[in-house]
């Protein structure tokens, strides 16, 4: 027994004699696509206590207590229960580094340091209503955190006592380890420098109009991959119990339905480009303000109408009548066959958490008046994922990519454990139809109703959205959602930015008024992080009387408060940080800017 046996009864001795301390599973870190942190894990002990390994907890209870700020006597209540170890939770647990250097210099027999972790937001709120949060004990409970959760958790490292019967520790058996396994990599599409400028416009759009909330979405339309994807307003994710649960539990992109507006005539418009029913320079199409159908007068958002017109000038002017002409050559069933191929009605399997399908007309209620309404964007309602999927395919030549938002997952060894690619769903449209598409849209944002989009050399093609919003089957009187689409460069499209701003106020509620300019900032900003060039051959935009005047941003790199203030700028300059110079600037530098916009400073 004492020599062939050995190692078998000793695992089953040390199997009656073994008490672990847990150490909280180290859940995987959540990376953008350049592999900067975007979550990570922050050590946070935890405390354990053996009862009968200590004569005088009402002691040891009063000298904790004063270092976690709690009460001595529930403390003590539950450091005496008849248990061989007790978690000490929620006083003592995710306690500070510092906290537990106190309690160490303490010596307080039975008590155990046991290792946990809590998640670590080095960005703060940025990206947070994608991201999600983890519970309690570590768990993810919404966003990324909870769609991935199977990857990220970890298995924790456990330190294992051995005692007797009574709590006491054995004197010939050293202690155990073992060892867990830290939960994989997650690494995203997102690149959080875009984040960055896209949070910073919608907070800024979010003030300025006193909006009741804002969304973005950002991808490269040539693969489906999502740069950026924002929900404002937005909380902290180590405090998500602070804020309403409306928040963190919609992540608004893929989420939030809506009716399209305008920006919808973009699908409208690639499908009658595609079957050939109209011809943009030379078919013709006359506007006095409405359109009847069946027993509906349709009315254009421009009352008077726009009268005499070629089809190119339709889509710039977004006429509501001129894509009701459209819609009235493709037919119902041809229409609402595109509808289906670019991807509405239908999730787009982002693998985003909480995604909506949004709401077609059936099949028996697509009469002439719905069909009618759909081409111009009114009466349906769809997802911004779902126009961001569409629009990517009609200016990428037709393609129709799923979106996605990771990447890769690695490991805790550093190996790949799945990787995404992108991934063609079906081909709508052809490359021809494309190229017509992007013209005249890149036409909208030069001549049309985008022009405030418009950034020199960078050739943005765009369209305009403003959609009334419904409640209960009637619309709600000046409640509106405004947006832009916008995609640049149109010779070839690499980045595609939509924007939605609710409920604006303090301004016209139209989409090229509030969400355009938006966008184009964005867009130019972006520009030079994903390494895009000026173009030539850009359509021309031209002074109309009422255009806000512009000049360009002056570099403003180095100077202090004072040496600018000698100046005499009239720019509105707005100073971020504590520093004396300087540091960098946004807008960029040479961007234009209207003379009621602000340049934010930060100083080094």
């Amino acid at each position: 027994m004492q020599i062939i046996d050995h190692e078998l009864l000793k695992g089953r001795a040390e199997a009656n004699w073994d008490r672990e301390i847990p150490f909280g599973g180290m859940r995987g870190d959540i990376v953008d696509r350049n592999g900067k942190l975007i979550v990570g894990s922050r050590l946070a002990p935890t405390l354990y206590f053996m009862p009968t390994q200590n004569d005088d907890i009402q002691s040891a209870a009063i000298a904790l207590s004063e270092i976690l700020g709690t009460d001595p006597t529930a403390l003590e209540e539950k450091m005496s229960q008849k248990e061989y170890m007790v978690k000490l939770a929620p006083e003592a647990k995710n306690i500070t580094k510092e906290q537990a250097d106190e309690i160490g210099k303490l010596q307080i027999d039975g008590l155990y340091t046991g290792v946990d972790f809590v998640r670590h937001y080095p960005n703060g709120e940025l990206l947070s209503r994608l991201l999600g949060f983890t519970g309690y004990d570590g768990q993810g409970l919404a966003g990324i955190e909870y769609a991935y959760d199977e990857f990220l958790q970890g298995t924790g490292d456990k330190i294992r006592l051995f005692t007797d019967a009574k709590g006491i520790p054995l004197p010939h058996v050293d202690d155990g380890f073992n060892k867990g396994s830290q939960g994989a990599s997650i690494e995203l599409t997102i690149d959080l420098r875009i984040q960055e400028i896209v949070e910073r416009e919608l907070m800024q759009a979010m003030e300025k109009y006193d909006a009741a909330q804002a969304l973005a979405i950002v991808m490269d339309p040539k693969t489906g991959s999502l740069l950026s994807l924002a929900s404002l307003p937005t909380f902290h994710p180590s405090n998500y119990q602070d804020v309403d649960p409306s928040i963190y539990n919609r992540n608004l992109p893929v989420w939030m339905t809506f009716e399209p507006g305008s920006t919808f005539k973009i699908i409208t418009l690639a499908a009658g480009l595609e079957e050939q029913v109209v011809d943009l320079e030379n078919d013709r199409f006359y506007d006095p303000g409405f359109v009847k159908v069946a027993n509906a007068r349709l009315r254009c958002w421009q009352r008077a109408g726009h009268k005499d017109q070629t089809f190119m000038e339709v889509v710039e002017n977004s006429c509501n009548p001129g894509f009701v002409e459209i819609g009235q050559r493709l037919g119902g069933k041809k229409l609402s066959s595109y509808l289906k191929d670019f991807g509405f009605g239908q999730l787009t399997d982002s693998g985003i958490a909480g995604e909506s399908k949004g709401i077609l007309f059936s099949e028996k209620a697509f009469g002439p008046v719905e069909q009618a309404t759909t081409a111009f964007g009114q009466g349906i309602s769809v997802t911004p994922i779902q126009q961001v999927q569409a629009v990517a395919a009609v200016i990428n030549g037709g393609n129709l990519f799923k979106p996605y938002i990771v990447n890769k997952i690695t490991d805790d060894k550093g190996d790949l454990s799945r990787t995404f690619e992108p991934e063609l769903k079906r081909k709508v449209i052809g490359e021809e139809a494309s190229a017509l598409a992007r013209g005249a849209l890149e036409s909208v944002v030069a001549n049309g109703t985008g022009r405030n989009a418009f950034v020199e050399g960078l050739r943005v093609g765009g369209k305009t959205g403003t959609a009334q919003k419904v409640e209960d089957g009637r619309y709600k009187d000046g409640d509106y959602i405004v947006s832009f689409i916008g995609f640049a460069p149109a010779d070839d499209p690499e980045i595609l930015v939509y924007i939605a701003i609710d409920n604006p106020r303090n301004s016209i509620q139209f989409g090229g008024v509030i969400a355009a300019p938006i966008v184009g900032r964005i867009i130019e900003e972006a520009a030079p992080l994903l390494g895009i060039n000026k173009r030539e051959g850009q359509i021309e935009k031209e002074y109309r009387w009422g255009d806000a005047l512009t000049h360009r941003v002056p570099d403003l790199t180095g100077f202090t408060k004072e040496q600018l203030r000698l100046q005499l700028h009239s720019y509105q300059i707005e100073w971020h940080g504590k520093g004396e110079r300087v540091k960098y600037q946004l807008p960029a530098i040479d961007s234009l800017i209207t003379v009621d916009d602000i340049i934010h400073v930060y100083t080094d």
